[in-house]
């Protein structure tokens, strides 16, 4: 490209024009790989409990793909998605699914709340997830040192609306007192065990995975090492 004092010469000017407005009207269409994946079958419980599995391997190790965050994803999904796997975990900034899992744009559908409880407006998200998005896979991920199972192992008493939570998670916190051990990550397990019962109960999610085409798990993440482990 022929450049005048630093400058780009007319005829340049006018072809580089040319390129970036065709460039932009490709933008908006979807190569035939992406529509194909678009409207793939949802891949299978099994399948999508390994995506995750491998994905948090990656990030722990610090070799990420960061995969589906281009333009051309975000073009992709803009009017259909479909998560592969749907997560239930804390608001906890440290926890952010869709990093520790090493996806991308469209792959989780994520519902965040503090001590990762069920309650019925939970569970309908997860619902829609698997019975209308089709995910395979719901995972509740509790998280190391959770200040809201801490408050609850505690006893301690909070102003507003915060103690909901903590009243939600006192159950599972009872179920563990006097069991040797840490009592907070003791807690944290058993919360997750004891969420999972709850959304156990959704007479839809039960169908779902007695057909075989959903999986619930519970999982663990810690802080220190960014690893997942299951419950």
């Amino acid at each position: 490209m022929s450049r005048i004092n630093g400058y780009i010469g007319r005829r340049d000017f006018i072809k580089l024009g040319g390129a970036i407005a065709a460039f932009s009207a490709n933008l908006g269409q979807v190569p035939a790989a992406y529509a194909q994946e678009s409207t793939q079958q949802p891949i299978s419980p099994a399948l999508a409990l390994q995506e995750l599995i491998e994905g948090n391997s990656r990030f722990v190790q610090d070799k990420r793909r960061n995969p589906h965050q281009s333009l051309l994803r975000l073009a992709e999904i803009a009017t259909v998605q479909h998560p592969f796997a749907a997560i239930l975990s804390c608001a906890d900034s440290r926890v952010p699914a869709e990093m520790i899992f090493d996806v991308g744009l469209g792959d989780l559908f994520v519902v965040r709340i503090a001590g990762n409880v069920v309650s019925p407006r939970v569970t309908g998200s997860l619902e829609y997830a698997a019975k209308v998005l089709g995910s395979g896979l719901i995972m509740i991920l509790g998280h190391e040192r959770c200040g809201a199972v801490t408050a609850a192992v505690n006893g301690t008493t909070v102003e507003g609306e915060i103690g909901t939570f903590v009243e939600d998670i006192k159950p599972a916190v009872a179920r563990v007192k006097g069991i040797k051990g840490d009592r907070i990550d003791n807690a944290v397990i058993a919360n997750v065990q004891y969420q999972l019962e709850i959304l156990n109960k959704s007479k839809l999610l039960t169908a779902l995975v007695t057909e075989g085409k959903l999986k619930i798990v519970g999982g663990r993440y810690d802080l220190d090492t960014g690893e997942v482990t299951m419950i």
